[in-house]
């Protein structure tokens, strides 16, 4: 997967947490902050998958069933953030 693709993905999850939804103060602060973390990591070049995967995998546990298309994204980060090679 591309970095590009990976944006995109990126830019989803942003668009999930600017809709507004139910999504807690306390976990869209850290959302917020792994999705800087990966942003970051990216414009460093480096892979961004040691940092980011496992706090995304918990949030990710957290939505499934509230959040599911979130959850769903989140998902999708990991596996890009994975197979990105950066």
């Amino acid at each position: 997967m591309s970095e590009e693709s990976l944006r995109e993905l990126l830019a989803r999850v942003h668009q999930h947490l600017s809709a507004g939804g139910s999504v807690e103060a306390d976990v869209r602060a850290q959302l917020g902050t792994v999705m800087r973390d990966i942003e970051r990591t990216l414009g460093a070049g480096a892979d961004p998958a040691p940092v980011a995967a496992p706090r995304l995998e918990k949030l990710a546990v957290r939505f499934e069933a509230s959040h599911p298309a979130l959850a769903e994204t989140l998902r999708a980060v990991i596996d890009a953030i994975g197979k990105a090679g950066i």
